[in-house]
């Protein structure tokens, strides 16, 4: 009977020597229990181990895409930990232990980063996930022994030609089709091919196109070369203004796409119009907001009553496919998407263009399949984007409108465009790039003017702050709320604080805390997991709500005093209160909100511009920001604030445009001693992006997040008063 010995003592080399083959790799696999055991070791560590191991690894690691979307997921897991370290009941010792890890592992993405300053977009809040992010972050919960989501679904395949056989075909284009049944792609008006770029071939150069606009200098140039006009009158009652008169020249002489970002109110839709005809860029597809697809028709019938202008409603029953100009809404535009890019149109025309900014939304890849469409049957077709706001968050806005001109596609710059900066003789590691390629991009058609340069005769419009008290029961829960915003935000902050390891050597307010704290609300907005109070959104609803029947008032008094009021409101329950008010009082008004029909629209903007009873219009701020006309009035009152100065700007240019012939003020009702003063602070700070980018004033380029920036005033003012 052999003797005992221990379990992983090694057996006599003789007997080793008799076993078998197979035996002894059995006996090698049961030596060696530790190396099986690595990753039940890891997972029962925790995620933080694994997390600690993949660092280590991207700290050596050549940054490549694979890399990048590793750090992305280590990023997002870290960013899980960190609010499981804050929720997760556990002890205080251990909740104290994980913060302090979840702390150093931070300090160690960081370093990660600033090996590389593109990884750092990877860590802001709502940076889009890379395409193997998905991946990665499913290999790190599995290695932390987490719950792994299952893997997605492939995307179903692009439609067949046979699918989208099956879209909206109104009958009157399958007549048109049946008319013209040879209709072929127009190569007439191909250039000329160009040498092949040599210089530029194999750079990234959307990224320095971007700088170069963050960068501009208060010299740099807004606008493109634009001739001198030649023609202003159009017809009896018809004139156009010289810098309407210089766009339709520059068509006239060949050019074809246009970044038009005049400021709103100085006639964008007569100027497209009249260069479609200067170009013959019919037929002409445009693409508007739905609340302006009416009165692009009537625009078309006034300036280019020779080309039959059809608007698409619905599934297209009543739309006449033989006309020349087709008006569609971005809304339905997924139902005929397929018709329209076969019809043969030799222009296209994209209102508000900066509906298309998020490339992702289904009306923007409607829009820019319908630009490749047009491009492929027309080589050189007129494309116009029109927005007096082309810039609403961030320099990447400009992107998707690049795109849709074909200046750029799929990250790339195309031809045009690379032979216009390859001319330039740079690249983007000489210091000379960025103002030449700035001025490259904008003689590819970026026309900026504003009203205080091409439009003299508009009277200037001012923005008049009117702060009210809330009184009463509406006041007091107002405040209140306020205060447990407030003190929800202080105690995170001191959370944060004490979980840190240098948490006794701060001194005074740590700038980058605040901020996470304040992020941290923003993300969890929609949650009141504690009771705490109120986040911001409702909060600013709230106040509205208090304020409603005092900016009512104030409007009312307007009315008497000084003519026709344009009322803006956000919430319904705001312009339900206001016009309560006003029917109390009897005083006429008519009113424009989201849900209306054209007929109801039309009918009540009508009754506001021509009755002399109706002294005041009150409108929804975000279904009647656009696309119309309210010059008979010289006063706005804005009952609520917008998160942007864009909307606001909007709002406000509906009465300050051309055919105004007076002063025009803009009455912002504020809530005195609330978050409300904070909001009508910062509005006007997220102005510059588009005042340096376009206009190259010389202010500082800020990407501001007011509502970010309205958390972090108040948890900054509330440390600082302790």
């Amino acid at each position: 009977m052999p003797v005992p010995r221990e379990e992983n003592a090694p057996a006599p080399r003789q007997q080793q020597q008799r076993q078998p083959a197979q035996q002894r790799g059995e006996g090698r696999r049961r030596s060696q229990p530790q190396r099986q055991s690595a990753a039940p070791r890891l997972q029962e560590q925790g995620p933080l181990a694994v997390l600690a191991i993949s660092l280590a690894n991207l700290g050596r690691a050549r940054v490549t895409p694979s890399m990048r979307a590793e750090f992305q997921a280590a990023a997002l897991l870290l960013r899980e930990q960190r609010v499981e370290a804050t929720t997760a009941p556990m002890s205080p010792a251990a909740r104290g232990a994980m913060q302090k890890r979840v702390e150093g592992l931070a300090a160690s993405l960081a370093r990660v980063a600033a090996r590389d300053g593109s990884l750092f977009e990877l860590l802001a809040e709502g940076a889009p996930m890379l395409p193997g992010t998905a991946d990665a972050m499913r290999v790190l919960r599995s290695k932390a022994g987490l719950a792994v989501a299952p893997e997605p679904e492939a995307p179903p395949p692009p439609p067949s030609v046979a699918e989208r056989e099956r879209q909206v075909i109104p009958q009157s284009a399958v007549q048109r089709s049946l008319v013209n049944p040879f209709l072929a792609p127009d190569f007439s008006a191909a250039a000329p091919p160009k040498p092949k770029p040599r210089l530029l071939i194999d750079w990234e150069l959307i990224k320095p196109l971007l700088r170069s606009f963050e960068q501009a200098g208060v010299d740099a140039r807004s606008c493109m070369t634009l001739p001198p006009p030649s023609h202003l009158h159009i017809a009896p009652g018809l004139e156009l203004m010289p810098h309407q008169a210089q766009v339709i020249e520059k068509a006239k002489e060949g050019h074809r796409t246009f970044l038009l970002a005049d400021e709103p109110g100085l006639g964008k839709t007569a100027e497209a119009l009249l260069a479609a005809k200067a170009a013959d860029a019919f037929p002409l597809l445009v693409v508007v907001p739905n609340v302006v697809k009416t009165s692009w028709a009537r625009e078309a019938a006034m300036w280019t009553p020779e080309h039959a202008a059809t608007v698409i409603h619905g599934d297209g029953e009543t739309v006449d496919a033989f006309s020349d100009i087709v008006v569609v809404n971005y809304d339905i535009l997924s139902r005929h998407v397929g018709w329209l890019g076969r019809f043969g149109f030799r222009g296209m025309v994209v209102d508000e263009a900066h509906f298309i900014k998020n490339k992702t939304a289904q009306r923007s890849k409607n829009v820019l399949e319908l630009s490749r469409k047009v491009r492929e049957r027309t080589p050189r077709p007129l494309l116009m984007a029109l927005t007096g706001t082309p810039l609403i968050n961030d320099i990447e806005d400009f992107l998707a409108i690049w795109e849709f001109l074909g200046w750029i596609s799929g990250g790339e710059v195309e031809p045009d465009l690379l032979h216009a900066l390859e001319a330039n003789g740079t690249t983007p590691v000489d210091p000379g790039f960025y103002p030449l390629a700035r001025d490259s991009v904008i003689e590819m058609g970026v026309v900026r003017r504003r009203k205080v340069d091409v439009a003299k005769d508009i009277p200037a419009r001012r923005i008049a702050d009117v702060p009210v008290e809330l009184e009463g029961a509406a006041g007091t829960s107002v405040r209140a709320a306020e205060k447990k915003l407030v003190a929800r935000l202080v105690k995170r902050y001191d959370s944060a604080i004490k979980a840190r390891k240098d948490g006794d050597s701060v001194v005074g307010v740590d700038a980058a805390v605040v901020r996470q704290v304040c992020a941290r609300e923003l993300r969890n907005a929609d949650e009141n997991d504690d009771g705490s109070g109120e986040n911001v959104f409702a909060m600013m609803r709230r106040i509205g709500q208090a304020k409603a029947e005092l900016a009512a008032d104030y409007a009312a008094q307007l009315s008497r005093n000084a003519g026709k009021v344009v009322f803006f409101a956000k919430h319904i329950d705001v312009m339900d209160a206001a016009e309560a008010l006003f029917s109390k009082r009897g005083i006429g008004y008519s009113s424009i909100r989201g849900n209306q029909t054209t007929k109801v629209r039309t009918k009540n903007i009508d009754a506001f511009v021509n009755d002399p009873d109706v002294q005041i219009i009150v409108c929804s701020l975000t279904a009647a920001g656009v696309g119309i006309n309210l010059q008979v009035s010289s006063n706005v009152v804005l009952a609520e604030l917008s998160w942007t100065a864009a909307e606001q700007t909007q709002a406000i240019d509906r009465v300050h445009r051309i055919g105004q012939d007076q002063p025009v003020t803009a009455w912002r009702i504020i809530a005195a001693q609330t978050v409300d003063a904070r909001v009508a602070d910062l509005i006007g700070t997220k102005a510059s992006l588009a005042a340096r980018a376009l206009d190259a004033e010389d202010v500082e380029v800020t990407d501001v997040d007011v509502r970010l920036e309205t958390l972090v005033s108040l948890l900054t003012d509330a440390l600082a008063a302790r």
